[in-house]
């Protein structure tokens, strides 16, 4: 079973952690299609990604349910969109060190 974006935290003994055998990264022809298809369905789903993104970030503003809107955004946005458009609204998190 392969397992994609691996990371691995040591429990404190009581829980067990499995590290994977082998990571295999994509090749250069996986990667150039996957940048491909995202182009497209910016290209494809410009203006409805506007209106979702923009429904969402109200939502969020108003310290609505963003739910229901998430869940309409990922029709038609990537994952990067999405987050961009909630850290311009609510910022981002950034742990203490």
């Amino acid at each position: 079973m392969p397992i994609i974006g691996v990371n691995t935290f040591l429990g404190s003994g009581r829980s067990k952690t499995v590290i994977p055998g082998e990571v295999i990264r994509a090749t250069e022809q996986e990667k150039q299609y996957q940048i491909h298809m995202l182009e497209q369905l910016h290209a494809t789903w410009k203006e409805e990604s506007t209106v979702a993104l923009k429904l969402l970030q109200k939502k969020a503003i108003n310290n609505h349910n963003v739910f229901e809107a998430l869940m309409e955004a990922t029709k038609t946005s990537s994952i990067g969109q999405i987050t961009n458009a909630l850290f311009s609204v609510g910022g981002q998190y950034r742990r203490n060190m």
